[in-house]
């Protein structure tokens, strides 16, 4: 395939689709990533080189092939107990609480939203399971979203290869929780059934969802305009318990945008509450 570089306009054209279909907000800069990414749709599409897969996108309302471009956009970044402090504070700190709290009800929800292929779900599972026996009795939801429908399917089948296994999963969880199919593992079927998987789009409606006691949206405000962080975060203040958690991103923060939250750490992770 030509690697003839795109012209500004179609980076700035790819830019502004990307924006009006998901809010994120494209480096035009970084024109060099947008074009490696673009070029790996042109090639499924069958399409000889990025300016013809730009020059298809301009000349046809083909909303799979814009999925697929918003899709590639995306950053997909994740791994097993990534950025180790928030699954520290979950597990000294934070579940102690709510399972106290949630003693009567015998039920919690968390949600990891941008959940990519998974991981964070499943370390959420894992790290209750090993942890906290007496919530196998409970109903424990973990609701993973995305908007990528390949990643979703990827996360539905629990299935990961040596090296994602090899990023951040102690090699006890490895034995004691997955089985080896072929050249992946796969998570057993008792933890798989604690995570169910919807596509949801931040920007656009979202569906009924239930009161949430756990919340990540780690990494993912960085790539929106502060009025779209400002809706957001709105609409996730309206689904969180009163004591519920929310865990950010080390570079990200509600400050200057919703002060209805309140910044705690714990140890070297920080999270918020209402209030």
């Amino acid at each position: 395939m030509s690697t003839t570089a795109l012209a500004p306009e179609a980076v700035s054209y790819v830019c502004k689709l990307v924006r009006s279909r998901s809010a994120i907000e494209l480096d035009a800069a970084k024109s060099y990533l947008i074009e490696a990414r673009l070029s790996v749709v042109a090639r499924k599409a069958g399409l000889g080189t990025t300016a013809d897969l730009v020059r298809s996108l301009q000349s046809k309302n083909d909303t799979e092939l814009q999925r697929q471009v918003v899709e590639a956009m995306t950053t997909n970044e994740t791994s097993f107990f990534r950025d180790i402090h928030p699954f520290d504070a979950l597990r000294k700190n934070i579940l102690p609480q709510l399972l106290t709290a949630r003693a009567n009800l015998k039920a919690l929800n968390i949600w990891s939203a941008a959940c990519s292929t998974g991981q964070e779900a499943y370390s959420t599972a894992m790290l209750i399971r090993e942890n906290f026996p007496q919530a196998a009795a409970w109903k424990v939801q973990i609701l993973g979203t995305d908007l990528s429908d390949e990643v979703l399917a990827k996360a539905q089948r629990a299935r990961f290869s040596q090296i994602e296994m090899n990023r951040g999963l102690p090699a006890a969880m490895l034995t004691k929780y997955f089985r080896r199919q072929g050249m992946e593992w796969e998570l057993v079927p008792e933890l798989r059934s604690m995570a169910v998987f919807r596509k949801l789009n931040l920007i656009e409606a979202w569906p009924a969802m239930p009161r949430m006691d756990v919340v990540f949206l780690r990494n993912v405000l960085i790539y929106f305009s502060p009025e779209t962080k400002r809706m957001i975060l709105e609409k996730i203040r309206k689904l969180m318990a009163p004591d519920a958690v929310l865990f950010l991103g080390a570079a990200e923060t509600t400050l200057g945008l919703d002060a209805a939250f309140r910044r705690e750490q714990f140890e070297n992770s920080v999270f918020y509450r209402l209030g």
